[in-house]
């Protein structure tokens, strides 16, 4: 939001609602632009700004995270399209002239994150001539490609996909159509919730969850593959929790959002559960493979790793009783505390203050379902 307010959007909430008043092509003509540490907004938003400034300078306050994620990916992308752009290696801080990109044919890798076909998505519409994207590779995380999708079609844009997500094709002289949307409930921070019901004696019921494009909501087959006593009726999810849970496999790619939640929950599973395919889980805010399972491993969890997978055996209990770094990530801190629930001894979650920039009540609600949670 606060971007979005530097660009001269107004946003005013109204009880359950967000009232925005769009900048439409003409945003205010600002040369700096600080996400935080919000990989998906830098990303969306440098494609955005490409199309519509003639100068702007990203930043960030967290070097050691987001700074160090890679965009070279969606960067080489939009110098084919016209922009200038320097950057380091690829990373922040990042520079670009544009404002004069051209429509055509464009490449952009799909190895890393479906967030740099999904950035050229948005900004397409606000080039004002056809463009063709081509998606080479590897594709990662689909299921937000088709969120993407979606959201285009609802705001009046015309988009032709190929069903496998290789190509695009957005016919210019198109803009955005103010809309009323209905925005469903968050799968990934949602996974968190379902993850801590599951593994104790528990009867919650999550609202808002629709059948959507969210990859993340396959978290409700993974717990139930596991056992867990999950219902889902389209519009919100019941759990029984308490009831023992076993292992299995399962490729990660479409829900990596909640890998580290149900990795959290496996770690109470009987036998071994192992989420592979999630080597992008290296890119995020931190590495999630090596950082997480190191932070788990202090705490008395026995969880190893593959380049490209995380392999849990389940134990009992968990001694607990340390204090554990969340490497400033989200969803890290999300599956600490899932974790720590069934720890014998409390933990203490080091920048646990980060949860904001996801899921700002995550401890409130947790607390309203009966959890001991101190902020120190």
């Amino acid at each position: 939001q606060r971007c979005l307010r530097d660009l001269g959007a107004e946003l005013i909430p109204e009880g359950p609602h967000l009232r925005v008043q769009g900048f439409g092509r003409q945003p205010k003509p600002i040369t700096q632009l600080n996400p935080g540490n919000a990989g998906a907004v830098l990303r969306f938003l440098i494609g955005v700004t490409a199309a519509l400034l003639p100068e702007i300078t990203f930043v960030t306050d967290y070097a050691q995270s987001l700074g160090k994620r890679p965009q070279d990916d969606l960067l080489t992308a939009l110098e084919a399209l016209g922009a200038r752009i320097e950057s380091r290696d690829g990373k922040l801080p990042i520079r670009i002239q544009g404002a004069n990109l051209r429509g055509g044919v464009v490449e952009v890798s799909g190895a890393i994150s479906s967030q740099f076909t999904s950035a050229l998505l948005f900004a397409a519409p606000l080039i004002g001539q056809d463009l063709e994207i081509r998606v080479t590779g590897e594709i990662v995380s689909q299921p937000p490609l088709k969120q993407t999708l979606q959201v285009m079609r609802q705001a009046g844009i015309t988009v032709e996909a190929e069903p496998e997500g290789r190509w695009y094709k957005i016919p210019g002289g198109q803009s955005y159509q103010p809309r009323t949307y209905s925005v469903p409930g968050d799968y990934p921070g949602s996974a968190a919730l379902m993850a801590a019901a599951a593994i104790l004696p528990s009867d919650v019921t999550i609202e808002r969850l629709y059948e959507d494009e969210q990859g993340e909501r396959d978290a409700i087959s993974v717990l139930q593959a596991m056992g867990a006593d999950l219902v889902h009726d389209g519009q919100r999810v019941r759990i029984r929790g308490g009831r023992p849970l076993k292992g299995g496999s399962f490729d990660g790619d479409r829900f990596t959002d909640a890998v580290l939640a149900l990795t959290a929950a496996a770690l109470y599973a009987e036998g071994r559960t192992e989420f592979y395919n999630v080597a992008n889980l290296r890119v995020k805010e931190c590495d999630r493979i090596t950082d997480y399972r190191a932070e788990l491993n202090k705490l008395g969890a026995r969880v190893t790793e593959r380049p490209d997978a995380l392999i849990i055996d389940g134990v009992a209990s968990l001694h607990g009783g340390v204090e554990a770094n969340a490497r400033i990530d989200h969803r890290v801190i999300m599956g600490l505390t899932v974790a720590t629930l069934r720890a014998e001894a409390p933990v203490v979650i080091r920048d646990a203050h980060h949860i904001a920039k996801s899921y700002p009540a995550f401890f409130d609600h947790l607390r309203a379902l009966g959890a001991r949670i101190e902020e120190l």
